[in-house]
């Protein structure tokens, strides 16, 4: 058994989940890695820096996919201290214009997979009576999401289960952060479709800070991270004061395809 601390990271092999990554080893934790695509370059990467690394290549919006991460997590006999359910997929374009199994992709991917490893994770934490989770959702659940319905409802969905989850387990010694980024440079936006939109070709966040912020903030002990770069702080602001009709349509101007 392995004397480091060891962490979680879902869609941890490029963008925000790589740089969460990144950010744990460099905080001493071995890391459990996990994407539905090859990371042999985040295992590269981070392998270069001394971090011990466990790929696991599974589907979070299947099942099977979720028990097979947990499995993973339990063989390895060391607690988890750290989980990041950061794994977030989305679908561009109007709703009607794209088969509904993109749209129920989504919603399997980020919130049935995130409830169910979530409910598989902290048990665990609660019964020791430590641990640290960090959710990332996005600062459009606070906006309608023309163009991009169920990546918004989505994280909508997201935040709402993770404040509630907040106030369940304020006193099992388990915290619960949630990440709530703007535009941030991904792989994400090409995945979704999204790159011919204006909130595509825009310039984006750059992924090592809002992971650092996110990071920072999980560590912290905070409930809730918005990073202070220009595109979170303006999107949050403006989903805090606008009504949800004006919301919506100005959504439908930043995701709509050119």
């Amino acid at each position: 058994m392995s004397t480091r601390p060891l962490a979680l990271v879902t869609g941890s092999s490029t963008g925000i989940g790589l740089e969460i990554a990144r950010e744990l080893g460099r905080r001493g934790h071995d890391l459990v890695l996990c994407a539905d695509e090859p990371l042999d370059e985040a295992v590269n990467r981070l392998g270069r820096s001394g971090v011990v690394t466990h790929p696991v290549h599974a589907d979070l919006g299947t099942e099977q996919g979720v028990q097979e991460l947990l499995d993973v997590v339990d063989g390895l006999g060391t607690p988890l201290e750290v989980a990041a359910l950061n794994v977030g997929i989305g679908q561009g374009g109007a709703f009607l214009d794209s088969p509904v199994q993109a749209h129920l992709e989504v919603v399997r991917v980020d919130v049935v997979g995130t409830v169910q490893l979530a409910h598989g994770l902290l048990a665990g934490m609660v019964q020791r009576g430590r641990g640290r989770v960090l959710v990332t959702s996005s600062v459009v659940s606070g906006l309608p999401g023309p163009y991009q319905a169920t990546y918004n409802a989505s994280k909508s969905f997201v935040q709402s289960f993770t404040e509630a989850l907040q106030t369940e387990l304020a006193d099992t010694g388990v915290s619960v952060t949630l990440l709530r980024p703007g535009a941030t440079e991904s792989a994400f936006w090409r995945r979704s479709g999204l790159t011919s939109s204006l909130l595509g070709r825009m310039p984006k966040d750059d992924p090592g800070a809002t992971a650092r912020a996110g990071v920072q903030g999980l560590f912290e002990g905070k409930r809730q991270v918005v990073p202070a770069t220009p595109t979170g702080r303006l999107l949050d602001a403006t989903a805090a004061v606008v009504p949800s009709r004006v919301k919506a349509a100005l959504q439908a101007v930043m995701s709509r395809p050119r």
